[in-house]
């Protein structure tokens, strides 16, 4: 299936997770969202604030990092996080999978973590549509370990799984995306992120099944860049 650069953008949570980022970064990345029409900009927690404020009464969501970015938090510094989040002005939640939990075979904890930030955004007040992503860092498990985390974040009822932190040694690849896909099925959605710098790349994951993409490259994508001539 072929998407054109620019019909990308809704799909596209325009990012900048650096810790050298910078209140001026902050201000480009909302202006560009704004000028691309991107689903959302994802921030760190402390400049939620400011992102709700610079894209209030727009189409642009807000999304934000909690547990970031290895997942170790407690569960109930989870929860406090994304309560926190929540009253900033965050839309969305990208939290971390408690990775290390969930090697050590400890899937009740797994799920009742993510269980507790999905809770925790209805709990506010503020609104009752906030989506949850679990970020699974693909790159640490393998095929079998996928499968299971994919329904351990489904069953605890988050409305996305994503692969990718950014952080770890590996992002998004094609063959992740597909089986978080097939695992899932049409009932949540599935966020590619880490690596992608592209329109090919982009396209590939939204091929292989994604239907948001992280990356701090969406100007490039929808502009086109890393098109084939053959798409162009």
């Amino acid at each position: 299936m072929a998407i054109k650069p620019r019909d990308m953008s809704k799909m596209i949570d325009h990012t900048l997770l650096k810790p050298t980022a910078r209140v001026e970064d902050i201000r480009d990345l909302c202006q560009e969202a704004y000028d691309y029409e991107f689903a959302s900009v994802c921030v760190n927690p402390i400049f939620v604030p400011m992102a709700a404020k610079l894209l209030a009464n727009t189409s642009v969501k807000v999304t934000t990092v909690i547990g970031f970015p290895l997942g170790a938090n407690t569960t109930e510094v989870k929860a406090f996080e994304t309560r926190n989040a929540v009253k900033n002005g965050a839309q969305e939640i990208d939290m971390v999978m408690n990775i290390g939990a969930f090697k050590s075979g400890a899937y009740e904890l797994v799920a009742n973590d993510i269980k507790a930030v999905v809770d925790a955004t209805k709990t506010t007040g503020i609104s009752s549509d906030i989506i949850v992503k679990v970020i699974l860092e693909t790159c640490y498990l393998n095929e079998e370990e996928i499968v299971q985390a994919c329904l351990l974040a489904k069953n605890a009822g988050a409305d996305f799984v994503k692969t990718s932190t950014g952080f770890g040694p590996a992002g998004a690849t094609i063959e992740d995306v597909s089986l978080m896909r097939k695992t899932v099925g049409r009932d949540i959605g599935v966020k590619a992120s880490g690596g992608i710098r592209n329109y090919q790349d982009a396209l590939d994951m939204l091929n292989a099944g994604a239907n948001r993409i992280g990356t701090s490259s969406g100007v490039a994508i929808v502009n086109g860049e890393g098109i084939s001539e053959e798409e162009g």
